[in-house]
């Protein structure tokens, strides 16, 4: 595990040792909403979230404006993870990390970095390196010893890096390749040292189950997906079914999107943008900006004698 930060005295956990606390209390089930980048994450924060997932799709259309194909980098998503694991280091952070971007040792070295951003948790997936997302069509995979030496990989450059992250084993193979090829996949991964298993694309609630049943005793993940190819399984349905995770990764930009777009039409149509609250409220620069952190700016610049904010701001 990563090393024990202590402030006054007091022993605190690192992200990543919440993140496996959290996964080895049985009553515990973890929902991460989906984040794409600082605001989104903020706004996740302040409502007191156990874990964020930083998404791929996301970090790929809001960082490139292109859709999820494969075109994002290690670099690319790195950077995005790192800017939101260090928001608030004592909150994990779940990020994609695609195909590992390469053979083993390119693998190794975004594990290793991933560690060294303070990421608590990554998943690795069976795709070719030009993926992509998960709910197309038409994914190609790797074979199963290809994939276990990425998780292969995965372990070693965790142990080495003197750091830890947990990881996560994702197989595309259900659309294409059937179930018992996917479960195989993901038990040669547990065998690799994979400590979460992600069956990508579940198409019904009887696959769930079996699967998480077929897995126990390594911890499952859903992947809630609206419009993908997976049910819409929420929080409850998702205990029930035996999972112990759930990651949300079209969360925010799928609020975003019919909210920016009819502002915009607003704009266009009639030449002034409406509040989308139902009182009619709308929201000016210091509140949005306190999102992110102005009143803790301003104290922080007042108690050093910054100089630059004695009258606030």
């Amino acid at each position: 595990m990563g090393s024990i930060t202590t402030i006054n005295g007091a022993s605190t956990l690192t992200a990543v040792q919440k993140l496996r606390t959290m996964l080895a209390d049985s009553d515990k089930f973890i929902a991460c909403p989906g984040v794409y980048d600082g605001f989104t994450a903020q706004i996740a924060l302040q409502e007191g979230v156990d874990c964020l997932y930083m998404t791929g799709a996301g970090t790929t259309m809001s960082r490139l404006g292109m859709a999820d194909m494969g075109i994002a980098t290690m670099n690319d998503m790195l950077a995005n993870a790192s800017m939101i694991a260090s928001l608030d280091p004592s909150i994990p952070l779940i990020a994609d990390a695609d195909t590992g971007y390469g053979g083993a040792i390119m693998v190794g070295r975004t594990v290793t970095c991933y560690i060294r951003a303070g990421v608590a948790g990554l998943h690795l997936e069976d795709q070719v390196v030009n993926k992509r997302c998960g709910h197309l069509k038409g994914k190609q995979l790797v074979n199963v010893e290809e994939y276990a030496s990425r998780i292969r990989a995965a372990v070693l450059a965790r142990q080495q890096s003197g750091g830890d992250i947990v990881i996560i084993a994702r197989t595309d193979a259900l659309q294409g390749y059937g179930y018992d090829e996917a479960i195989k996949r993901l038990r040669a991964a547990i065998s690799a040292g994979a400590d979460i298993a992600f069956l990508e694309g579940v198409d019904t609630r009887e696959s769930a189950e079996r699967a998480c049943a077929d897995l126990a005793p390594t911890p499952c993940l859903f992947n809630n997906v609206p419009g993908g190819v997976s049910p819409d399984f929420g929080v409850e349905e998702c205990k029930k079914i035996g999972y112990k995770l759930a990651i949300f990764p079209c969360l925010s930009f799928e609020m975003v999107y019919p909210a920016v777009r009819r502002a915009v039409r607003q704009l266009k149509e009639v030449g002034k943008v409406e509040s989308q609250e139902k009182d009619g409220r709308r929201f000016g620069p210091r509140e949005l900006f306190q999102v992110c952190g102005l009143d803790e700016l301003v104290e922080f610049d007042n108690t050093v004698g910054g100089g630059g904010y004695t009258n606030g701001a």
